[in-house]
């Protein structure tokens, strides 16, 4: 039995099993190694380190510790406040505010588990208190949470950037913003139309102007970090991973001495949040590049390339199969392994039939985030019903909807490759 053969058979076996990702991709490698392959058990060790060995990796622990220090303090209140002002008065008003403020914040965390643990699972008690469904409410968070890794800074993004060498960590950051506002804009109009058929009311009458710019001066620094990454990167006054340092020093002083909610005495425990939750990317990446390192040596990538040639498919046709594939991929498996091990293989494909890189990217990107709200295995689901302590059944009926909408947005993306090029072509990323 050939080793690719053994490689994918295992990871399927060991993921059915219900065993973590990283560590089935890690397993699933080791056994074709042994069973199918001349190759010493050493190169699993060397392709773990050389996966993450890797200074533009360096972004993702200190991005991880921005956003920590961001929440840290009171910025989930503000954000929220500042969400609350303008929608919140309106009909189904707290769920617009679940909306914008999990977008605004997803500007500051680029995680969707981080988006549902925190400002989101916040939400959906006070939606519970206002009369809402609370398992609508927890469908409306984890189907707006899958904003995170769209809307920059973005783990995802970073990890995509080192598979392809044909587009740029600043290039993906700009080009999540418009599918990211796209996907808000989505959320909110299965949350207008299932609140005007339930009847979900606005929590109040709408602020008046002093209010409204006293709470958007206090939220100014928080949504202010966004715009300096990528400000930043344009100008040319850093790159990417001295951006995450910025970003981190940035979070220090907001937190410390803008908002004056952060404590010296909180650093340990968040920097040992940062520092448990990058180890954890790290073994994920580490894994996958050693299985996909298996892959490649194995031949598979070239040969699934050369058969697809051999098709003569046209771009459209390309990418409908691709995000038929990557949907159920994305079901059995985390975005960010799923970026390691595909992209590599279907990234030169798409190149050869004409796709534009950045659009390509955000197909894949949107369809893998995808897989965390798509039963059995999302991820996000179950967070979001353990926060919320909805049974997972009743979340995913509320979700249906919120997936029609989803799908819907896939298509423009996938048929309208404007919505992901023209921002970063018209600010000049390259």
């Amino acid at each position: 039995m050939s080793a690719s053969l053994i490689l994918i058979l295992s990871a399927c076996l060991f993921l059915a099993m219900g065993v973590p990702v990283a560590f089935a991709l890690g397993f699933s490698t080791l056994a074709a190694l042994t069973l199918g392959s001349s190759f010493p058990l050493m190169v699993l060790l060397k392709e773990t380190f050389t996966g993450i060995d890797s200074f533009p990796l360096m972004a993702v622990p200190f991005f991880i510790l921005a956003a920590e220090l961001m929440s840290g303090g009171s910025l989930t209140e503000v954000l929220l406040r500042f969400a609350s002002q303008f929608v919140g008065h309106k009909r189904g008003g707290l769920g617009y505010t679940n909306v914008v403020g999990l977008t605004f914040f997803s500007g500051i965390s680029g995680s969707a588990l981080a988006d549902a643990a925190g400002p989101g699972s916040m939400m959906i008690r006070m939606m519970d208190k206002a009369g809402y469904d609370k398992s609508y409410a927890a469908a409306l968070t984890a189907a707006t949470a899958i904003v995170g890794p769209i809307i920059p800074p973005s783990i995802i993004m970073i990890i995509y950037a080192l598979q392809d060498e044909s587009v740029s960590v600043g290039t993906l950051f700009v080009a999540g913003l418009l599918p990211g506002l796209l996907v808000a804009v989505g959320m909110c109009i299965v949350n207008w139309r299932i609140s005007t058929r339930r009847n979900y009311r606005g929590d109040g009458e709408h602020p008046g102007w002093r209010e409204i710019v006293e709470t958007s001066i206090r939220a100014l620094p928080a949504l202010l970090l966004p715009v300096l990454i990528l400000g930043g990167m344009r100008a040319g006054w850093f790159t990417p991973t001295e951006a995450s340092v910025v970003a981190v020093f940035y979070a220090l002083v907001c937190g410390k001495f803008i908002y004056r909610t952060l404590e010296w005495k909180a650093l340990p425990d968040i920097l040992a949040r940062s520092a448990l939750l990058t180890a954890s990317v790290l073994i994920i990446i580490g894994m996958s590049a050693s299985f996909a390192w298996l892959l490649t040596i194995e031949g598979l990538p070239s040969l699934l390339a050369g058969w697809m040639s051999a098709q003569d498919f046209s771009p459209w046709t390309f990418l409908i199969i691709v995000n038929v594939f990557l949907l159920l991929f994305g079901i059995f498996i985390e975005p960010l392994p799923g970026v390691m091990v595909l992209v590599p293989i279907l990234a030169p494909v798409a190149a050869k039939l004409g796709i534009d890189p950045v659009h390509f990217a955000m197909v894949v990107i949107y369809n893998l985030t995808l897989g965390m709200i798509t039963p059995p295995v999302g991820g996000l689901l179950f967070v979001t019903s353990n926060v919320s302590r909805v049974p997972l059944g009743a979340l995913v009926t509320e979700l249906k909807p919120f997936l029609l909408a989803h799908a819907v947005i896939l298509m423009l993306l996938t048929f309208v490759p404007v919505i992901s090029t023209w921002l970063p072509h018209a600010l000049g990323f390259k």
